[in-house]
């Protein structure tokens, strides 16, 4: 073997977005009955239906971007498990238990195995009105090393957490988790033209804002009956 000298020695250039190979991308998707219960105040007896709409359209909007490889849910739910892979998604059972950062590291992990070269964000299920074009300006803007993240709209959660294939993820969603990201050492992603990777739904009023957007077929129809003909809520 010839001895590398200060001449042969070469600087570690970054990948740029386009040469990595396409994302690996998690998403957690909670049991349907215990799912956006803050929602329940709106929606009533359309909570859970809503729910895996969001998750319908957020995953079929993912699968459509450019840049991703490989979808990836987390879920134990008997009804959203099989509706979700018939989009092409990979569903992984919730095999640790223990809440959503716990379930995130575990679908982060089999991304690993299955796909060991690829970056892995972990994405929000209740983004009815993603873009994949938005998701792909995002993805795009991933630093080629460490961890990255994207806030949410009222900038206190999270809706993506993102690491390159040589950094663990790290996930601390819940609550206040864009400080808790950002304190622990992830570059925030602060693009102004990404509304709809920011738009997750918790309430009525997220909703309404989402739809502004422009909510996703099955989203659509099924908070069709919130809403007057004129878009005003019921």
């Amino acid at each position: 073997m010839t001895p590398m000298t200060q001449d042969t020695v070469r600087p570690v250039e970054p990948v740029p977005p386009a040469a990595r190979p396409g994302w690996s991308l998690v998403l957690p998707v909670k049991p349907l009955a215990m799912a956006k219960s803050r929602l329940g105040a709106f929606a009533g007896e359309r909570r859970a239906a809503l729910a895996l709409a969001f998750a319908l359209d957020t995953v079929t909007a993912a699968l459509a971007c450019q840049d991703v490889a490989q979808v990836l849910v987390v879920t134990r739910d008997p009804l959203a498990g099989p509706e979700l892979a018939r989009l092409g998604a990979l569903v992984l059972d919730d095999e640790p238990g223990g809440g959503l950062n716990p379930a995130l590291a575990h679908g982060a992990a089999h991304a690993r195995r299955i796909a060991p070269h690829s970056p892995v964000a972990a994405l929000s299920a209740d983004l009815p009105a993603l873009r994949p074009a938005e998701l792909a300006r995002v993805l795009a803007a991933v630093p080629a090393t460490g961890r990255a993240f994207l806030a949410d709209a009222p900038g206190i959660g999270t809706t993506l957490l993102a690491c390159a294939a040589d950094s663990a993820l790290r996930p601390e969603f819940g609550g206040a988790s864009r400080e808790r990201h950002a304190a622990g050492g992830a570059y925030e992603i602060t693009l102004p033209d990404v509304p709809s990777v920011r738009r997750d739904v918790d309430t009525g009023d997220d909703l309404v804002a989402a739809r502004s957007l422009g909510l996703g077929p099955r989203s659509t129809s099924a908070s069709a009956v919130l809403f007057t003909p004129s878009g005003r809520c019921r």
